[in-house]
């Protein structure tokens, strides 16, 4: 059983920035990718970014350059940093941690999501 704890939402103007924290009550390093995703009022969940456990990183295109996601072995916490905000990134974002393919039992583990509005 995993439980993912996110923290560091809220609100923030356009171009602000914010940083969302993950906390696990895992090992992380065990997982096979580690990632936040995002559902806006009336939309399907997206990934935002993930980072496997080779740390091969992936980003949506809309947060390329903008969003940092990144890992803390030692604390089971993962982070992600996000810059230059726009009132598109408006969304209740969720941390995920995904077992991987090949093990037996429950694949995915979620948050309760943290919610960012950016709006001036």
């Amino acid at each position: 059983q995993v439980q993912l704890v996110e923290s560091g939402g809220g609100l923030v103007q356009p171009g602000g920035s914010l940083r969302l924290s993950c906390a696990a009550s895992g090992n992380i390093f065990s997982m096979y990718s580690m990632g936040w995703y995002r559902q806006a009022p009336g939309k399907q969940r997206e990934l935002v970014a993930d980072i496997m456990r080779s740390d091969t990183i992936n980003y949506a295109d809309s947060v390329k350059g903008r969003f940092t996601i990144t890992r803390d072995n030692a604390k089971n916490t993962v982070y992600l940093q996000m810059n230059s905000l726009e009132p598109e990134d408006t969304a209740v974002y969720y941390c995920n941690a995904d077992r991987g393919p090949y093990l037996p039992g429950r694949r995915n583990y979620w948050g309760q999501g943290t919610q960012v509005t950016v709006s001036s």
